[in-house]
C-alpha cells in the first residue's frame, strides 16, 4: 500500500513538473507592442503555425550582452531559445509589416508582464540591402543602435513608452529591440518586421 501511494504521489510530482514546463514556469516578461513583435502577432492570433511563442509572446529571454554576446546568428528573433525557433523562421519574407516612415518620430511601447530592474532599450535597424528571406545575423544589421534609452536600473511600468526618430530606410526592414535587466544575465529580445 505505501509503495503505491508513494508511485502516485510521485506520479502527480512529475505530472505538476511537466505542467509547469510546459506552460511555462516563467511568468513571461515583455515585448514590444509597437511596432509590434513577431512574438505578439504570433500571441494575437495574426500569424498562426508559430509554436509555442503563441501562448508565451513575452517570453523571449536569452543572454544580454548584444551584439557581442547573446544569442547566436539565426537564432536572434527566438533569443536562442529552441522552443520559440519559429520566430527565426523568415517565412520567406511575408511576416506581416508595419508601416513607418524613415526619418519621423515613432514611439516605442513594450509591454511588460513581469518587470525587472533595467539597464537600458536598445533598437537596432537591419542595413540596406537586407533580405528578409534569410534568419536574422548580426551583419545584417547596423553595428550601433539607432535609438537607446538609457533605464538606470529602474523598474519599468506594465508599459513603457518612449519616442525616437526613425532611421532614414526605404523598403522592407527589421527592428530588433533589446530591453537588457540590470541585475540577471538576460536580456529579452523583439523583431518587428516593419516597412518604410
Amino acid at each position: 500500500m505505501r509503495n503505491k501511494i508513494a508511485s502516485l504521489l510521485l506520479g502527480l510530482g512529475l505530472a505538476g513538473g511537466a505542467f509547469l514546463a510546459t506552460t511555462g514556469s516563467a511568468q513571461g516578461h515583455g515585448y514590444t507592442d509597437s511596432p509590434v513583435s513577431r512574438q505578439q502577432l504570433c500571441g494575437n492570433g495574426t500569424v498562426r503555425g508559430c509554436g509555442q511563442i503563441q501562448w508565451e509572446p513575452p517570453s523571449v529571454e536569452g543572454p544580454k550582452g548584444f551584439p557581442a554576446r547573446g544569442p547566436a546568428d539565426g537564432h536572434i528573433c527566438s533569443g536562442g531559445i529552441g522552443r520559440f525557433s519559429e520566430l527565426d523562421d523568415p517565412r520567406g519574407g511575408n511576416w506581416p509589416a508595419a508601416t513607418l516612415v524613415a526619418g519621423e518620430s515613432h514611439t516605442f511601447v513594450w509591454r511588460i508582464t513581469a518587470r525587472h530592474a533595467t539597464t537600458d532599450f536598445r533598437y537596432y535597424i537591419t542595413r540596406d540591402g537586407y533580405d528578409p528571406t534569410k534568419p536574422l545575423t548580426r551583419a545584417d544589421l547596423d553595428p550601433q543602435p539607432f535609438l537607446t534609452v538609457p533605464f538606470g536600473g529602474r523598474l519599468p511600468g506594465s508599459t513603457v513608452s518612449h519616442s525616437g526618430t526613425l532611421p532614414q530606410k526605404s523598403g522592407r526592414h527589421l527592428i530588433l529591440g533589446v530591453w537588457t535587466v540590470a541585475d540577471t544575465g538576460n536580456a529579452f529580445y523583439a523583431c518587428s518586421d516593419v516597412r518604410f
